[in-house]
């Protein structure tokens, strides 16, 4: 019995592996067919190839030169401070950090001493906040680029309008 049942299931393989076609045949006839339609799509419209059109530049000397500054959308914070160390505050300020503690404050304004810069420390009496300044200025324009050059160190760098 065991052996008819192994004899018939070998049989059986046997009838199934040679049934199984590949498909490959069927996948190279459709191949072929969208390859003839698209020939015959190219030789039906030929496709005419024209330059694009383009006026010529017309070259104007520059008579005027307009210096646009965009200090309107510098963002400052006014804040009434008072000076606790360094040579005295102008109009705008360029703060470079703030602390709760006035000894982490004058650590930064060593450091920022020993980087050339003229740094003082003042402190905002309504946050109970020490603020570090880099630099003061007289002018918004000053100020905001001495604030864009210092953000490569420090980017967190903002504007402090002094309301006195």
């Amino acid at each position: 019995m065991k052996k008819y049942t192994v004899l018939c299931a070998g049989l059986c393989m046997a009838l199934a592996m040679t049934s199984c076609k590949t498909n490959e045949s069927a996948y190279k006839k459709a191949y072929e067919k969208a390859k003839q339609y698209d020939t015959a799509q190219q030789q039906a419209a030929p496709v005419v190839e024209t330059a694009p059109v383009v006026a010529p530049v017309e070259a104007k000397p520059a008579t005027e030169t307009q210096v646009v500054d965009n200090l309107d959308n510098v963002s400052v914070r006014q804040e009434s401070v008072s000076l606790v160390s360094g040579s005295g505050l102008k109009a705008f300020s360029v703060v470079v950090g703030s602390f709760g503690v006035r000894a982490n404050a004058e650590g930064l304004m060593q450091r920022l001493k020993n980087a050339g810069y003229d740094a003082q420390i003042v402190k905002n009496d309504d946050k109970n906040m020490y603020r570090v300044i880099a630099s003061t200025f007289s002018d918004k324009a000053a100020a905001a680029a001495s604030r864009d050059q210092i953000r490569a160190s420090y980017p967190d760098a903002w504007l402090l309008y002094n309301a006195r």
